[in-house]
């Protein structure tokens, strides 16, 4: 029986073109974003992949990029579960600012910190720390016993989100994950073994 789990972060959305701090915040896709959903479908389609379930949160750009993933993989009417625990990590008082002139206002350091360490958040925001502890739950109680029973399932989500599951999954340390960037439209599909350990892992060029 296969196990199979395929994270996909959202394409390009309208304020990862303008550099900007995006979190809760709920811009569309740009152009550029359309045709990454787009391209994963298509791939994931080229691969004979089909869904059981689909996962998404309640932000637009996650929705469109799984429906459009959806689409191409002929799965249009596909039941999709959408749920705020997948919803990005909320930035704070950061969202909606240029990553520039954050830089400029805190300090470079100060900027990176927030943005890469583990668990410290920045002003009223989530750390990837903060994150994780909504979103692995929800992930272990909705997520994980669908493909653990056999099904096939696609989330669609966001950057940091998607982190905080590839750590649990990849068993991956507090300091390896913050070397982690996953791409915006890359499908990455997980085959799982009967005791939830990785029986492969791929990061499907587009």
């Amino acid at each position: 029986m296969e196990r199979t789990l395929v994270l996909v972060r959202h394409g390009q959305s309208e304020w990862n073109l303008k550099n900007l701090f995006t979190g809760w915040k709920d811009p569309d896709l740009t152009e550029k974003g359309v045709s990454e959903a787009i391209a994963a479908g298509n791939k994931l389609n080229e691969m004979g992949m089909k869904f059981d379930v689909a996962f998404t949160s309640e932000l637009t750009r996650a929705q469109r990029t799984c429906q459009m993933i959806l689409d191409g993989v002929g799965q249009s009417d596909l039941t999709t579960i959408r749920d705020l625990a997948l919803n990005e990590r909320d930035y704070g008082d950061l969202a909606g600012l240029n990553k520039d002139d954050a830089r400029k206002k805190w300090g470079e350091e100060q900027v990176h910190i927030w943005r890469r360490s583990y668990d410290i958040p920045p002003p009223g925001g989530e750390s990837l720390k903060d994150t994780a502890a909504r979103t692995l739950p929800y992930f272990i109680t909705d997520i994980l016993p669908r493909v653990m029973a056999g099904q096939n399932v696609l989330v669609a989500a966001h950057g940091n989100s998607l982190r905080s599951l590839v750590m649990v999954l990849d068993r991956l340390s507090r300091e390896e994950i913050l070397n982690v960037n996953i791409a915006t439209g890359v499908p990455t599909v997980y085959k799982l073994n009967v005791d939830t350990t990785i029986a492969s892992k791929e990061i499907i060029d587009l």
